[in-house]
């Protein structure tokens, strides 16, 4: 198998394994020393660095959401990077507050593994979600 394909295939297991709730796969998926980027102004934002800390985005992130990434284009450049553009698709745990938003997915890929996730998603527009009241309760 050609190179862009084994960094799509990757790419693609790492999704089914989030779909899963499969964390033992999504944690074999990543290098023990891998690296985790999105806006420090999310709950579950930041830089975190090896597993322990790909294990902490991941508990917090799903503390505060329910969510579907969904995949419209995956574009591989033949040099260990797979961008992702999509939606995320969800609900806030806490509220109830439904969100739908743009995402770019960013990752870096060597030895068979992720060795860094870049998040890009609408930050305002998640933050807004956090805060929003639940459906049906007034402020």
């Amino acid at each position: 198998m050609e190179q862009t394909e084994q960094d799509l295939a990757l790419v693609r297991e790492v999704y089914d394994a989030f779909a899963r709730a499969d964390v033992a796969r999504i944690m074999a998926l990543f290098a023990e020393d891998g690296t985790v980027v999105q806006s420090p102004a999310l709950p579950w934002g930041g830089t975190h660095a090896g597993h322990a800390g790909l294990g902490h985005f991941l508990t917090t992130l799903v503390a505060h959401l329910d969510s579907h990434p969904e995949t419209e284009r995956l574009i591989a450049d033949a040099a260990g990077h797979v961008v992702q553009v999509g939606r995320t698709r969800g609900v806030v745990r806490a509220t109830g507050v439904r969100f739908d938003l743009a995402e770019v997915h960013v990752f870096t890929l060597a030895g068979g593994r992720v060795t860094r996730f870049e998040a890009y998603l609408d930050t305002p527009a998640m933050l807004a979600a956090l805060a929003a009241p639940a459906p049906g309760v007034a402020r």
